[in-house]
């Protein structure tokens, strides 16, 4: 089992009433992701509460069987449409896969 964690930061030009309706917009589109793609096995979206200066706006979670099956995920139509839309509101973004 392969654990897919991306944290996102919003652009830094938002104000913090900007980044929770964002957050909300992005958050909604991902939840969307497991419907149309059969290889993925968990899937949470999170958006932070936190006030630290370090801390992300968002996190996804996600699970899949394998590195093939994650593989499958990235280069899926809807995940790329995603990715396409999600640009526009992405200052960055880090991730991190490891096997359970």
């Amino acid at each position: 089992m392969i654990k897919h964690i991306v944290m996102f930061k919003l652009k830094i030009a938002y104000n913090n009433d900007e980044k929770i309706i964002f957050s909300e917009l992005i958050k909604n589109k991902l939840e969307q992701l497991p419907s149309q793609i059969k290889e993925i096995k968990f899937f949470q979206v999170g958006i932070n509460v936190s006030k630290s200066e370090r801390a992300y706006d968002m996190v996804l979670v996600s699970e899949f069987n394998n590195l093939e099956d994650l593989n499958i995920y990235a280069k899926h139509p809807a995940h790329v449409e995603f990715i396409d839309f999600f640009s526009q509101y992405r200052e960055n973004s880090i991730v991190t896969d490891f096997v359970l």
